[in-house]
């Protein structure tokens, strides 16, 4: 069954405004055009000024509501199909009313269409999408999220894949520990005879938790290649409010890190995003993509898992979380709640070591 044919979605999820997402590949974005996304239910439409700077606006004119998408931008400005009001795309504000008369006392520069902070980094047009209602943006907003580098010189990839659940659904299976030897059977991952116990130690950080520094584990192929290079091997991974998931992997001066992001496209769908770096290997050819391939494979296999989770969602059934492996979802959801709530309470008080076998 294809993502296309699954008629229901799975039930909503309440969504974190105030903070940045992915809202596509800044490299889609070109001078004096337009392209369209949605965000937590936002309709945005992005683009980029003839002086490299993009933008982010959302996609209804504040006149009549028609989308301005549906428009013309000129590389500066962005102009209504309907009655040709042209806004400033970074700021929102509007420039022009072109069927003002001069007896007429209205200044188009009080009026602003809706623009949202918009900025690129790793690759990504990021939006920051404040709590609706909340009017303007006066202040400063938190730093735009960014991968970990840890050497001049390195290779990157990106991946993408569309989830037919809500985000909370994307996210505790972004990090489940337990479904690797089952959803990710592979010659070159690992496989359900693979499975041994694990103990890992886990620690709070600011709005999220981190898995500490540790040697990875020896049933994953990947993390073997690391081996030739005669260093011990560690990995850290961390995850952060709203929607992140940080893995770094070192061994000497190598190292790889990742950033994958699940993100509301509605309250009942998301997106997972992933961007790598790595100086692994660097010189040899063709690594970028033989690793953006196989990184498909993976990204693959956890969608289709999600698609066919779908099917069962789609009757609400009773869901179930069990320690120590659902631990981690346990806690993001309380660091949710929190977050929702205004409050500063985080459900680890301290490091914690729990055990599953994977």
């Amino acid at each position: 069954m294809s993502y296309e044919q699954i008629i229901a979605p799975a039930p909503p999820a309440e969504l974190i405004f105030g903070d940045w997402y992915p809202g596509l590949r800044s490299g889609d974005l070109r001078a004096g055009r337009m392209t369209q996304a949605l965000l937590l239910g936002v309709p945005l439409v992005l683009g980029r000024k003839r002086d490299g700077r993009i933008f982010a606006m959302r996609d209804l004119c504040p006149h009549r509501g028609i989308p301005l998408s549906a428009g013309w931008f000129d590389g500066e400005n962005v102009q209504c199909k309907y009655h040709g009001w042209k806004f400033e795309p970074c700021s929102g504000q509007c420039t022009e009313i072109p069927s003002l008369t001069k007896f007429e006392i209205l200044d188009p520069g009080k009026i602003y269409a809706g623009a949202y902070p918009c900025e690129e980094r790793d690759g990504y047009a990021w939006v920051y999408l404040p709590e609706p209602g909340s009017g303007r943006l006066a202040g400063s907003v938190p730093p735009v999220p960014e991968l970990p580098k840890f050497s001049d010189r390195y290779r990157s990839a990106h991946l993408v894949a569309d989830l037919p659940c809500n985000v909370d659904h994307g996210i505790i299976g972004l990090m489940d520990p337990a479904h690797g030897p089952f959803v990710h059977q592979a010659w070159w991952w690992r496989s359900r005879a693979s499975i041994h116990e694990k103990e890992k130690h886990f620690e709070p950080i600011p709005q999220g938790f981190r898995m500490s520094s540790h040697a990875p584990s020896a049933n994953s192929a990947p993390y073997k290649l690391l081996g030739v290079y005669g260093e011990p091997i560690t990995t850290t991974i961390d995850f952060v409010l709203p929607n992140r998931r940080y893995e770094t992997i070192r061994a000497g001066a190598k190292w790889f890190s990742s950033l994958t992001t699940i993100t509301p496209v509605t309250a009942s769908t998301c997106r997972i995003d992933v961007i790598a770096a790595w100086n692994v290997f660097y010189n040899v050819p063709l690594v970028t993509s033989i690793a953006r391939f196989f990184g498909a494979r993976f990204v693959r296999q956890d969608q289709e898992t999600m698609i066919e989770q779908a099917q069962g969602l789609r009757f609400h059934p009773a869901l179930m979380l069990i320690d120590d492996a659902d631990k981690p979802a346990k806690w993001y959801f309380a660091l949710k709640q929190a977050r929702l709530n205004g409050t500063d309470e985080h459900p680890l008080t301290g490091p914690v070591t729990l055990h599953w076998r994977s």
